[in-house]
């Protein structure tokens, strides 16, 4: 059963360097995510470089995820798709395959009516027994799922949750006055993880924990006790590479800091291309900059 609360890692895919998945490498990362404590793992983001994996690539990845998490968290696959049809086919294979719940983006690429987003989420919702969350990213992917939407959605009992990253910390408060319990909230841009936890938010889908996992699950635990100066002394230091994760190039990015952390390699899938010139020193600094600041963490 997904509890759609905590720190849900939206992991990398590993690829080797003749392009090929790297089941190795990414159970090593999956394991420092568990060990850390995280709360779910979400396969096939914009971090996992859905877009260029095959459905097989799929298929491998919530398997080989199934049998490293052996049921400690939930696996939870991201839908994004162009059609209605293909996206009821990818909720049939991730519950075949083992995930136990779904992420859904609205139609790519087709800019959807209200109306139109609406139905395409509910016949996704009323396709499968999976719990639901709604991606709202409006910034990024130009539909936004509106309080008045979710109402109408909500009336399928599966969906469950929204990752919000309107980017409006005020729409925390919006969706708990409206929803109450009805509908978990998870904050989905790193750099606006913290206020939203403290506004509401039950967990954080991050990115940065793809290389910093205990970093991201302390602050997560320290806000929740209400140890709130503590999460502020961590996640200070953490902006920076926080900022990572809202850019064109976040796999790079993050990559690039998980090789720094040893959880990790820098292969990408083209059309991506590791970083180059002035940009990748750039990063790289940031990230050697992070690292040799890194906090001790406290006992939660």
């Amino acid at each position: 059963m997904v509890q759609w609360e905590g720190v849900m890692p939206a992991v990398t895919t590993k690829f080797t360097e003749a392009d090929t998945l790297d089941l190795k490498m990414f159970e090593i990362n999956i394991s420092a995510q568990l060990d850390a404590g995280v709360h779910g793992i979400v396969l096939g983001g914009t971090l996992g470089e859905a877009s260029t994996l095959t459905a097989d690539e799929k298929r491998i990845l919530i398997e080989k995820t199934v049998a490293i998490v052996q049921s400690k968290v939930p696996v939870i696959i991201n839908i994004a798709e162009q059609t209605t049809k293909a996206a009821i086919e990818a909720a049939h294979h991730a519950e075949k395959y083992g995930a136990k719940g779904l992420m859904i983006l609205p139609p790519m690429r087709y800019k959807a009516t209200d109306f139109e987003t609406i139905t395409y989420f509910k016949a996704i919702a009323q396709s499968t027994d999976l719990p639901i969350m709604i991606y709202n990213n409006p910034v990024d992917y130009k539909i936004e799922v509106t309080l008045d939407m979710f109402e109408e959605m909500l009336q399928q009992k599966n969906i469950k949750a929204v990752k919000e990253s309107t980017r409006d910390i005020t729409n925390i408060t919006r969706i708990k006055n409206r929803f109450g319990n009805r509908l978990n909230i998870l904050c989905g841009v790193d750099t606006l993880a913290l206020e939203s936890m403290m506004a509401g938010a039950d967990g954080w889908v991050a990115g940065l924990v793809c290389a910093f996992p205990a970093e991201t699950v302390a602050i997560y635990k320290l806000v929740k006790t209400g140890r709130i100066k503590e999460a502020l002394e961590i996640y200070r230091w953490f902006m920076p590479l926080l900022e990572l994760d809202i850019s064109p190039q976040l796999v790079q990015n993050i990559k690039l800091a998980e090789v720094a952390t040893g959880i990790g390699t820098e292969n990408v899938r083209p059309p991506r291309l590791p970083l180059q010139g002035a940009e990748r020193k750039r990063v790289l600094s940031i990230i050697e900059q992070g690292i040799k600041a890194r906090p001790k963490l406290p006992i939660i």
